[in-house]
This record gives C-alpha cells, structure tokens and sequence, in this order.
C-alpha cells in the first residue's frame, strides 16, 4: 500500500527529495512522542505547519491492543480521511498541505500527516476557563454551543466518532475573536473512526466526553437543553421524551463517571 498526496507548497519544496525521507528529519516543537508516534510543529520555508509522523507498530502492539478490546491507531490515514469528509461537509478543520502512507504490511506501514497550523489560536477550554466565575455573556455562551453541536452533529451524521470529543479539541481563531467572531475548528482527529453509522456506545462516549469536559466551567441544565436541541435538531419537547428513554441518561452517565475519576 502507498499513497502520497502533497500540496503546492511542499510539492516544490520536496520535489528532488525522498519525501518520508524528509518527514522523518522534521524537527520542531514537539508536542507529543510516544513509542512509534511524533506530534510537533514545524516551521518549513517560513509557513507553520503541524506533523504527525506515524512509524512501524508491530505485531506485538498490535496484538497487545486486539487482546485489551481496544483499537489501535496504525497510522494517520483516520486523520486524513476525517479531515476530507469533514471539509467537504463545511466543518472547518485544520488544512491538510501533505499526507502519505507506505507499506504492506499493517505492523510495519508507515505514515504521515501535515496541517495547517491554526494560528493565533485559543483553545475553547481555555477560552472558557473562568466561565465558573466570570460568566460571558448569554450570546456568546449561545453562539459557541450553537457551533459546538452543530460541528459534532456533522461528525456523527458522516459516520464519524472522533474518540477524544474534549471542547479543548475546539480551537477559536484569534484573530477573528478580535473582531468578535467565534469560529471553531475542530483538531486533534487521529483516533477517528468512519463506519455507515456511528454505533450508539461511540455516540456516547463522544458526547459524554463533551458533557464532561464542560463541567467545570459554569455550563448550566439550560445550556445542556440548548446543546441537545441544536444537536438533535428538534424542539425540546420532541428531544425531551427521547432524553428521559435512556440515550441522554446514559451520555450524562458517562459524563459524570468520567468526572469521579478526576476526583482525589
């Protein structure tokens, strides 16, 4: 298997080059290494770029994870895939300038992913942090939950679970916020998974992961009406009946033992 897609802009600047050559040389600010994963920005030809380079697993780690029930990330081809059905749908996520994938075998493939970074950025959780004490004002709050169950209500309804829904996966463009304009993009989608329907238990665990991640910041009964109605897109009274047979109960479930294990 491979397959190398790369935008103008590194197109002329690797064009002599062994491109997963180039990708692995990449240094930076990193954000995150682990065993066979590197998350760093990096600056390339005075643009401002964000890679994740993917290397070999192995059977082991592969194994490890079937045997644990949980489902490995082999790689950046859920990020890439997210990200097209994602911009095609017209929710704003980071632009993909290069992305590229070799190898047969799944334990040894290896790949790559380059986006735009989104910068000046705030994430949505910083952004919010003081809200429990410094309340914003209704519009705002209205406007940024509006967008928030819009963009997750795309998501779910292309078969997509992004698999750590967290609103600081929401960045809001500065620059914009200047001019009192709160656009989101959602980042962070290298765990996503795409199927023809989004099973029940993944719709959960990603909108509990949401619920619990605002609960700390002032987010109110009436907010989480306002999220479900927007995400549900029908009134109230038709969601709230839905609400009391055990969907909503469950999410909010998972939102609250998630918060348990953040207790001391």
């Amino acid at each position: 298997m491979s397959q190398l897609y790369l935008r103008e802009d590194l197109k002329a600047e690797w064009r002599t080059e062994d491109v997963f050559e180039s990708v692995r040389k990449l240094q930076g600010e990193v954000y995150r290494a682990v065993k066979n994963r590197r998350t760093l920005r990096v600056e390339i030809n005075k643009r401002t770029y964000f890679a994740k380079i993917h290397g070999a697993v192995g059977w082991s780690e592969i194994l490890k994870n079937v045997i644990t029930l949980r489902l490995p990330v082999l790689g950046a081809t859920n990020e890439y895939r997210a990200s097209q059905l994602l911009k095609k749908a017209g929710v704003r996520v980071p632009e993909v300038a290069a992305f590229g994938i070799k190898g047969i075998s799944p334990a040894s493939r290896e790949s790559f992913i380059l986006t735009d970074a989104v910068e000046p950025s705030i994430s949505l959780e910083d952004y919010c942090a003081d809200w429990g004490t410094n309340k914003p004002s209704a519009e705002i709050k209205n406007r940024l939950i509006d967008q928030v169950a819009k963009m997750t209500r795309q998501l779910h309804d292309l078969g997509l679970n992004h698999r750590d829904l967290y609103i600081c996966h929401f960045l809001l463009d500065a620059n914009r916020l200047q001019q009192d304009k709160h656009e989101l993009t959602m980042i962070d989608l290298h765990r996503a998974q795409k199927r023809k329907r989004v099973p029940r238990r993944w719709l959960v665990k990603d909108l509990g992961s949401l619920l619990f991640s605002c609960m700390d910041l002032g987010f109110q009964r009436r907010d989480w009406l306002r999220f479900i109605k927007v995400y549900s897109g029908i009134p109230l009274r038709e969601s709230l009946p839905e609400h009391h047979s055990g969907f909503w109960r469950d999410v909010e479930l998972r939102a609250q033992n998630l918060y348990k294990e953040t207790l001391p």
